[in-house]
């Protein structure tokens, strides 16, 4: 039986109202349609490549349980993102290999997160250990780059490690990234204080990406050369950003985006578990006494520092619109078809492709967007 379902709405481009045909779970036609001019705003789902937990749900406080995977899901389906990839961030090689089996079993087990999880992103271990471009992320278990201990990741999470991020300054980084680049493995580069030549020699050996671009790094830098600049530079990576109001000042977001241009930038949320939560102190195992004040930022209490991001895609979208000057259409490029293009092409609204749609209000000066439904599949999802 053929399952067949029509989404009415508009175009975050031109504003007109079109009509989403969607036949066994991929969108059949697209087509002018009229409709009040109130109708919802239809986009591709949003697509987050780093997700560390959020509403109380932690991805990194020891293997998480399907329900825990899957209320993390329903949180990030209500802000309109309908592919993640959950982040485990540095640890010791046994614990990440038993949450990466955990969300290998969650993800067989689960319809709903086989469906929005195409591969799970590692950030670590092998990141510079300096105070500064190591970030939150535990000194202990900082170490170097292997290719056996990857191995072993792939053989507790059947395969499902596509992405890692990691500082490109051990002396093992090239043969290690290219090794992971010809498994089509994705390899980004973060947490780093990387020299220009190590950056260069990375790209060469099949670095794509850069993890979260101007943050993971020490406060005070060369003014150049340095690891930002030639990141920003390298037309062969496409650089991520925390477009929160919190990591990066507006000028900076603005004046990154015009650098790596909108052809190589994507968002990301990089939430964290404290995200979601009322105002006021928490004990966290990453950052320890956490501050997550009324606009959403978790900061590390009593110092300026940040101990995550506490905003998923929705906030950040539209942040990004206000803070670099983008139309409703290029910030939803940042979070669909540009990260989507790493997940197996997908967050593009277009015949012939999955129909992973979510519905949203917007007008100028929103802090948000607010979203109606989501679809998944062409099966309504959310609410």
């Amino acid at each position: 039986m053929t399952a067949t379902v029509r989404i009415l709405g508009r175009d975050p481009a031109s504003g007109a109202g079109i009509a989403v045909d969607c036949v066994d779970g991929m969108i059949a036609a697209i087509e002018p349609a009229h409709g009040p001019a109130h109708a919802p705003y239809v986009s591709a789902g949003f697509v987050d490549l780093q997700v560390n937990g959020y509403g109380g749900n932690d991805l990194n406080a020891g293997p998480p349980t399907r329900e825990t995977l899957e209320r993390l899901a329903r949180h990030l389906l209500g802000a309109g993102t309908t592919t993640f990839a959950p982040t485990l961030i540095t640890a010791g090689e046994q614990a990440l290999c038993d949450s990466l089996e955990a969300i290998a079993a969650a993800r067989r087990q689960s319809p709903l997160l086989a469906q929005m999880i195409p591969f799970v992103h590692v950030e670590g271990p092998s990141l510079d250990p300096a105070d500064g471009p190591r970030g939150a992320h535990p000194l202990e278990h900082v170490r170097r780059p292997s290719l056996a201990e990857f191995a072993r990741w792939q053989q507790a999470g059947e395969g499902l490690v596509g992405l890692v991020t990691l500082s490109p300054h051990y002396e093992e980084a090239p043969a290690y990234i290219a090794a992971l680049a010809a498994q089509g493995v994705l390899v980004s580069i973060g947490h780093t204080g990387a020299t220009a030549e190590q950056i260069d020699a990375a790209v060469a050996a099949g670095a794509r990406l850069s993890t979260h671009l101007g943050n993971g790094a020490a406060s005070m830098l060369a003014r150049h050369p340095n690891f930002i600049w030639s990141q920003l530079a390298n037309d062969r990576l496409t650089a991520s950003f925390i477009a929160d109001g919190h990591h990066l000042p507006a000028a900076t977001l603005k004046a990154m985006l015009r650098a790596k241009t909108l052809d190589n930038a994507i968002l990301v949320s990089d939430a964290a578990a404290l995200g979601g939560q009322k105002p006021g102190l928490y004990r966290s195992p990453i950052g320890g006494e956490v501050e997550v004040s009324p606009d959403g930022r978790l900061g590390v209490a009593g110092t300026p520092y940040l101990a995550g991001a506490g905003h998923l895609l929705d906030r950040n979208i539209a942040h990004a619109i206000e803070a670099a000057g983008l139309s409703l259409a290029e910030a939803l490029r940042l979070a669909t078809r540009n990260p989507g293009a790493f997940a197996g092409g997908r967050g593009v609204l277009a015949p012939g492709q999955r129909a992973d749609i979510t519905l949203f209000d917007w007008a100028p000066g929103d802090h948000r967007l607010d979203v109606k439904n989501v679809f998944i599949a062409g099966e309504r999802s959310f609410p």
